[in-house]
Parts: C-alpha cells; sequence; structure tokens
C-alpha cells in the first residue's frame, strides 16, 4: 500500500479508534478486502487516488477480512470488495464490488463536506433562532452549489417548515433523478404531498366535526389523516387511512393505500410500521 497520511490499515484492535471515533471528526472509508481478491486489487489504487486527491476530506481505512474475520462478521461482509462509509460512528452507506473511479466519486461527494454545508448548518441554527426568513435565504444560497443535493433538501425542509409547501414542492422536484432514490427524498416526498393536502382542507376540528355527523365521510377522513400527518400523529393519521379503506376503497383511486405507503416512506424502520402494514395487506387480500 502506497504510503500516505490519508490511509491507514486497521483491526479489530484499533477500529473503534480509527473509524467509529474518528468518523465523528470526518468520513471514513472502510474497504474490506482480502490478499485473494482479484477485484480488491482493482480497486485499491481507486480508493488510494482518491484519498490523496480528497487531501484528508476523508480516511481510507483497509481492513484485510482474513485477519480480521470478527469485524468481517460484525459488519455483515458477504462479498468483497466491501466498501462501507462512516459518519459520526455508523455506517452510513455502502456499496460492493471494484467499481470505477467516476462512480467511487460521486459515492464520496454524498458524503464529503462542502462549503454549502457551512450555509446550511447557519441556515439551520437561523431557524432556531427564530429567523425563518433568514434561514431559507440562506438554504436557498447554498443550492448554488449544484453538486450538493443535501442543499436541496435543507431548502426543501426549511420551506416547508415555513408554510411555503408549494416552493418546497418545486424545490424538491428540481433534484436529479438518481437523487430521488435515497430515503430522505422519498420521505421529504410524502410530507409534502400531504402539505399540500392540507393546504386546502378545513381546519382539524370541522373535519371532526363532519366525521361525527357521518362517519362515511370519506374526503374528510383523508384529508384529517393530513393533517394528523403534519401534526406527527401518524398512528392517528394510519388508523383513519385504515378506517378509510374499510369503508371506501375506491376513494381518490385507491388513495388511502397510497396515502399509508407514503406514511411508511416518513417513518421508516419506525416499530409501528410493520403492524400497521400487515393490517393493510390483510384488507387487500
Amino acid at each position: 500500500m502506497t504510503e500516505s497520511p490519508h490511509i491507514v490499515e486497521v483491526s479489530a484492535a484499533d477500529f473503534q479508534q480509527v473509524v467509529l471515533d474518528g468518523s465523528f471528526e470526518r468520513p471514513v472509508l472502510v474497504d474490506f478486502w482480502a490478499e485473494w481478491c482479484g477485484p480488491c486489487k482493482m480497486l485499491m489504487p481507486v480508493l488510494a487516488q482518491l484519498a490523496d486527491a480528497y487531501t484528508g476530506k476523508f480516511l481510507l481505512a483497509k481492513v484485510n477480512t482474513e485477519e480480521n474475520q470478527d469485524l468481517t462478521t460484525q459488519f455483515g461482509i458477504r462479498g468483497i470488495p466491501a466498501v462501507k462509509l462512516f459518519r459520526n460512528g455508523q455506517a452510513v452507506d455502502e456499496f460492493t464490488g471494484a467499481l470505477p473511479e467516476n462512480e467511487v466519486r460521486a459515492f464520496l461527494e454524498r458524503h464529503i463536506p462542502r462549503e454549502s454545508d457551512s450555509l446550511i448548518a447557519r441556515a439551520e441554527q437561523l431557524w432556531a433562532d427564530g429567523d425563518a426568513a433568514g434561514a431559507v435565504a440562506l438554504a436557498r444560497q447554498a443550492t448554488e452549489d449544484s453538486d450538493n443535493p443535501r442543499a436541496v433538501l435543507a431548502l426543501t425542509r426549511l420551506q416547508a417548515a415555513s408554510g411555503d409547501v408549494s416552493g418546497a414542492r418545486q424545490t424538491l422536484d428540481a433534484l436529479p433523478a438518481n437523487e430521488q432514490l435515497t430515503d430522505e427524498y422519498k420521505a421529504l416526498d410524502a410530507q409534502l404531498t400531504f402539505g399540500i393536502i392540507a393546504e386546502t382542507a378545513p381546519p382539524r376540528a370541522e373535519l371532526e366535526q363532519a366525521l361525527a355527523a357521518d362517519g362515511k365521510a370519506s374526503e374528510a377522513r383523508y384529508q384529517l389523516a393530513a393533517r394528523l400527518v403534519l401534526e406527527n400523529d401518524y398512528e392517528g393519521a394510519l388508523e383513519h387511512l385504515l378506517t378509510l379503506m374499510k369503508t371506501d376503497r375506491k376513494f381518490g383511486d385507491d388513495a388511502a393505500r397510497k396515502a399509508m405507503v407514503q406514511i411508511f416512506e416518513i417513518l421508516g424502520d419506525h416499530p409501528a410500521v410493520g403492524g400497521y402494514r400487515s393490517r393493510m395487506m390483510n384488507l387487500l387480500y
């Protein structure tokens, strides 16, 4: 391995210190490899070149899987080369196989801090300090860095939080197609869908009164579910959508089921998702 201050060999003995603890200071890219692995040897010079090209913006840590089988088991390595990126003590992204340089660079760009990330952090601090207009303006400035999708996501979140749901929708839709596959995009996309529904809906109390008067008022139930999502009452929203599936399955071209799926996107691996997904599937079959 070429001597470089940006590349280190790690083992089980120093993995905690170098990788997990070190990832709180900068991203750490861990390359799981073995001497007998041909593709590993193809990937090695690509990773080494990029580690030097980024001049310390990330650390490349190499783990010999033959000598560190406990780490291989711990991180679920089933095929090599396997590359995991760590931030703040957690593995946040990964790829397998000997990718070409342009694909590895694109992988890194999703995680390497940029100047626009500093603008995002300042925008979020302005929001926390109560300066909503200043936060949105600074986040918009960050989107001038067209290579940083995090800026677009941050601006979307701030616009939505400030009540500009339509503007947030336009901002999010401007993301390139390949960036619309991430979990964060899907969650924001779902959140905005409910925001747009709620924009034209009556107040919550009025919707609840409508349902009390007529339990089959499908539009009111659907709009109330959207309002509950915006209030972070996801289980309340899911209960209403399950009821809507039972009472008016054809409403809005299967809108209740589609809305439930979008809430699942928002919740991710929340423990409630499994139960509600099962209840939804029981109504389908």
